[in-house]
């Protein structure tokens, strides 16, 4: 797994996000490429088939996670994507936060109103906190984001540090 390129592993990875492999693929092409690759690019460059590639851009463009532009005088779309890592995680909190939690929270929500179960109620307000929280990171500028996670890295790190009393 070591040699594969960042194509690969974001194909690799791209499940564990809700994200086909195709559309993980064509996303580490179009995040790493230099010049901003078309749709016929994205095939001869990873092989995949044309229409696998058409599916992948639309559901990336679904997701927020790119966008199409043309060159004057040409009528190809050209794919780029966020440089930003930060903006990123933003983009992929939101759309997590819209695909999972959402639903997830509607569903307990129903439960919870056709059930006397004290437990559904509880863990309604567990997601609605969650999903407020991921809601209110998505709404961050990539540096806040940044800014809030490097702050609760910290707290983490000395937090479950003991310190030692001289003795």
């Amino acid at each position: 797994m070591a040699d594969l390129d960042l194509s690969d592993t974001f194909g690799e990875i791209a499940p564990r996000f809700g994200i086909s492999r195709p559309a993980g693929r064509c996303f580490g092409a179009i995040w790493r490429a230099a010049q901003a690759p078309s749709a016929e690019d994205l095939v001869a460059q990873l092989g995949l088939s044309r229409s696998n590639v058409s599916v992948a851009l639309k559901e990336l463009r679904e997701a927020g996670l790119i966008q199409s532009a043309r060159s004057p005088g040409s009528r190809k779309d050209y794919f780029i994507a966020p440089p930003d890592p930060w903006e990123l995680a933003r983009l992929v909190l939101s759309e997590r936060a819209r695909r999972v939690f959402g639903p997830a929270r509607d569903q307990l929500a129903a439960l919870e109103t056709r059930s006397a179960d004290p437990r559904a109620a509880a863990l309604c307000d567990v997601f609605d906190a969650v999903s407020g929280h991921l809601d209110a990171l998505s709404k961050l500028s990539p540096d806040a984001l940044a800014g809030q996670i490097d702050a609760s890295r910290s707290a983490q790190k000395s937090g479950g540090k003991k310190k030692k009393k001289k003795g």
